[in-house]
């Protein structure tokens, strides 16, 4: 019988380094697997469908709600953000981990669903380094960085609902801090006897009394 998969989840504010971070630590761990979610907005510069996000229009997506496509979805920052159910599912059951980079919102409906998900927040150093970052990508509006730092207080406020929370003010430093989360999850009592059946009941067998010549 093949072990499930650890379904883990990362969120963050918008400009506190979560792709950054997530895509570094798949870079090292190949038995973690990236779930691409689907989005309506459009794609940013250097961005790709299918790699980075998939794309579709607005009315897609909602189709895609009407069919009870989505493990999760959510409308973030005035677009829609949501994980299909085929790029989950299948995969924890043929016991591969699987990541979601998703929002506060979706990381809540995932939990509903799977709640021995393992969770993570990443923070950023500061306010002032939130909104340094969003100008440095190059890539939103004045009225979009606007809209988005409006908002990253209240995602921030929903750090209290995950497991692990990462402050990223060294990015090296919080790449190895999340892999040590992974790490650690596997490690937990029930996924290693799970591993480690035959060993530990080796391990524990009564010793035969050796009969006396």
């Amino acid at each position: 019988m093949t072990m499930r998969g650890t379904l883990y989840i990362v969120a963050a504010p918008s400009g506190a380094g979560k792709s950054s971070i997530v895509n570094a630590v798949l870079a090292r761990d190949p038995q973690i697997a990236l779930s691409i979610s689907f989005t309506s907005r459009q794609p940013r510069p250097g961005e790709r469908h299918a790699q980075h996000y998939n794309f579709v229009s607005a009315d897609e997506f909602k189709g895609m709600i009407r069919a009870e496509d989505f493990f999760e979805y959510a409308q973030v920052h005035g677009d829609w953000k949501g994980t299909a159910r085929q790029s989950v599912e299948p995969q924890l059951s043929a016991g591969k981990d699987v990541l979601l980079e998703i929002d506060w919102q979706g990381a809540r409906q995932v939990r509903l669903k799977v709640p021995d998900a393992v969770s993570v927040f990443i923070l950023p150093p500061s306010r002032e380094a939130l909104e340094q970052r969003m100008r440095n990508r190059g890539q939103d509006s004045e009225a979009v960085i606007a809209q988005r730092l409006a908002a990253a207080r209240e995602e921030m406020s929903h750090y209290g609902e995950f497991d692990y929370v990462i402050v990223n003010e060294v990015f090296e430093t919080a790449v190895d801090e999340m892999c040590a989360i992974f790490t650690a999850s596997r490690l937990r009592r029930e996924p290693q006897v799970a591993r480690h059946q035959g060993l530990i009941s080796a391990l524990l067998v009564e010793d035969r009394a050796v009969p006396s010549g």
